[in-house]
């Protein structure tokens, strides 16, 4: 079993049990996944690409955790700003999986940029996780 699974949820439930991240981007704004019709700004798990990373004595998992900050017409800024609470709340914290430990959560990059398609703004964030 991989520890996907439960590294998501506990990302899921780190975001939106956040109260100045639910300022930013109302009650209903943290997905584990892109909605449809999802309001904005909204944040969402765009995916985990995870890796074997055990050793001759450890059994361990390396996950690359996209996370995407999507936000209406004009709102360059507030991408930034929710991106930059996301990395407050992730970088380098002590989630606790179940069934799992999390060794580290690293932020690696953050894009941010026009989408012109969607018409706003997108700040692309991936973390790096290992677990064993």
């Amino acid at each position: 079993m991989s520890a996907a699974g439960p590294l998501q949820k506990a990302i899921f439930a780190r975001l939106a049990g956040d109260a100045v991240l639910t300022a930013l981007i109302g009650a209903d704004g943290v997905h584990d996944h892109l909605q449809p019709r999802s309001h904005r700004p909204c944040v969402f798990i765009a995916g985990i690409e995870t890796r074997d990373a055990s050793t001759a004595s450890e059994a361990a998992e390396e996950h690359l955790v996209t996370l995407d900050v999507l936000t209406g017409e004009g709102g360059g800024r507030i991408a930034q700003e929710i991106a930059a609470r996301m990395r407050t709340l992730l970088d380098d914290v002590p989630l606790v999986l179940a069934g799992f430990v999390l060794v580290s959560i690293l932020h690696q990059r953050t894009k941010t940029g026009r989408d012109a398609k969607a018409k706003g703004h997108v700040a692309e964030m991936v973390f790096r996780a290992v677990t064993e």
